[in-house]
């Protein structure tokens, strides 16, 4: 039986809070959908997550600030990084008027 499903769908009209959603797991990966829009790290929050990232933005614009750099970078539809484990990073913007759609693999 095929399980098709579309990376687009299901995505709410209203976000108060960025979704985040397990589309594939097991025991040496995480594939995850999440869902910004206008959405950004809360203050002086860093992510310091045990295993590598790889994250693609599929719709719309992000920002991301690694800490002890000065500028954050801008990632646009198709630009893709991996984010070694324990790189400290946060969200500082995401486009506020339409939905962000990230790719991570874990």
């Amino acid at each position: 039986m095929n399980n098709i499903k579309n990376i687009f769908s299901d995505i709410p009209e209203n976000i108060p809070e960025e979704i985040f959603e397990t589309l594939v797991r097991n025991k040496n990966i995480k594939v995850e959908r999440i869902v910004s829009k206008g959405h950004r790290s809360p203050k002086d929050f860093w992510y310091d997550q045990e295993q590598d990232e790889w994250v693609l933005v599929l719709q719309g614009e992000a920002k991301l600030l690694f800490q002890h750099e000065k500028q954050p970078i801008l990632l646009k539809a198709g630009d893709y990084i991996n984010i070694p484990a324990h790189r400290k990073h946060r969200v500082e913007w995401t486009t506020p008027n339409t939905e962000t759609v990230w790719l991570a693999i874990y």
